[in-house]
């Protein structure tokens, strides 16, 4: 895949967004620096996520950004988004693969280096690495830089780092071997989403 693409990765949040609000940030986002957008939503309904994600679509097909469903193999085929992105809970690798077909992007998250080789043996486009900070979003533990520099070294897919990146933290990332960073409240939650874009965006050019 085109790694340029998973630059700085968007996933979204609900939060108390009314369904305007919550495309407006995306849209603004996609106008400014985002390179892919994740839809995640635990919440809603099937019928829900699918309206939804029609939507989001829309927004991203305009800017041609691929839209990633997160977890859900039937809500991205029923709206043909671009890709899908799993978790140790969801569908396996090689079936996901065999699924969604050669042609749609496949992410998987990692946290050990273990599971990003069997991952990329399995079918993965790239890995989502993390929680790399703590963060309310992935409760989980989080993953030491030492480990996403172990990732990065030793597999060949892209890897993207997830979990509580801010400007005020992205240094830290330096000379890490990602490709990109993924993000949800510094961009979903932002004062200013056009300048948090632009500004993440140099920032993981940067590194």
């Amino acid at each position: 895949m085109n790694n340029e693409l998973l630059k700085l990765y968007l996933v979204t949040g609900r939060y108390d967004f009314s369904d305007e609000e919550f495309l407006t940030i995306i849209e603004e986002a996609c106008q400014n620096g985002v390179t892919s957008v994740q839809l995640r939503e635990k919440e809603l309904s099937t019928h829900d996520f699918y309206q939804l994600a029609l939507k989001v679509k829309a927004v991203t097909a305009r800017y041609d950004i691929p839209l990633i469903i997160n977890d859900r193999l039937d809500i991205c085929l029923a709206v043909d988004a671009e890709g899908l992105h799993i978790g140790d809970d969801e569908l396996p690798v090689t079936v996901a693969r065999r699924l969604l077909g050669s042609d749609k992007i496949l992410g998987v998250s990692a946290k050990t280096l273990e599971r990003s080789v069997e991952a990329q043996t399995e079918g993965a486009d790239y890995l989502g690495v993390g929680a790399i900070f703590p963060t309310p979003t992935k409760e989980s533990d989080v993953t030491p830089i030492a480990t996403l520099k172990e990732i990065t070294g030793s597999v060949a897919l892209p890897v993207v780092a997830i979990g509580g990146i801010k400007l005020g933290n992205l240094s830290a990332l330096t000379d890490s071997g990602i490709t990109g960073i993924s993000v949800v409240s510094e961009i979903m939650k932002a004062e200013d989403v056009p300048q948090t874009v632009k500004s993440l965006r140099q920032a993981v050019e940067a590194l």
